[in-house]
């Protein structure tokens, strides 16, 4: 099966045994809206704060991102497979910054993982996914920490992370942001830090 995806400039590439080639590729708001639409469409998506939105939402809002510098989004791509949606920012760029004491080096990450395939959840399967994508955003950006901040109610989420070496911070309130070009509610968050040197002890 050929990948749809090979002629796209990948900014990391990763080989795992047994596991596969794992790319991280810039978003495209107009090719890639359809994946990211279905995926933020699901029930399981409903903390992303995108169920209900229009495919063309989705591409605006996404090309409305790919215009700024301070935050980033990217396809996922196993062997070919389109297989999750990550997020970055600058943290003093973003409202988490103002519910926590940012350090040098933190950089801010939202991921969705793509629905389970036919055969459903395979064990390990994420931590090894998911540490392919800390070796770009840690290693490959050179960041000493990520931020992530799920909703508390998205108690699956917060779980995954601690059991992936995350150290849970305090619980704040994300203020309300409403701009002509983005409007997020209000949102009470569970923080949590990955330091570099707990994945990639130096």
């Amino acid at each position: 099966m050929s990948d749809p995806y090979a002629s796209r400039t990948a900014v990391h590439e990763r080989v795992t045994d047994g596991f596969g080639t794992v790319r991280v590729l810039p978003l495209d708001p107009e090719a890639d809206a359809g994946t990211v639409h279905r995926w933020v469409s699901e029930d399981r998506a409903a903390f992303w704060g995108m169920t209900g939105l229009t495919e063309r939402q989705v591409a605006e809002i996404y090309a409305h991102m790919d215009a700024l510098t301070t935050h980033h989004a990217f396809l996922v791509v196993r062997d070919g497979e389109p297989v999750a949606l990550l997020q970055t920012y600058e943290p003093e760029a973003d409202r988490v910054g103002e519910c926590y004491d940012v350090r040098p080096g933190d950089i801010g990450v939202h991921l969705l993982l793509a629905p389970a395939g036919p055969g459903g959840a395979r064990s390990g399967w994420t931590a090894r996914l998911v540490t392919a994508i800390a070796r770009y955003v840690l290693l490959g950006l050179d960041r000493r920490r990520v931020v992530v901040d799920p909703d508390v109610r998205n108690e699956k989420a917060v779980t995954r992370f601690l059991e992936l070496g995350f150290t849970a911070g305090p619980v704040v309130v994300l203020p309300e942001i409403d701009l002509p070009d983005v409007y997020l509610p209000e949102k009470k968050a569970q923080l949590a830090f990955l330091g570099r040197e707990i994945l990639f002890p130096a």
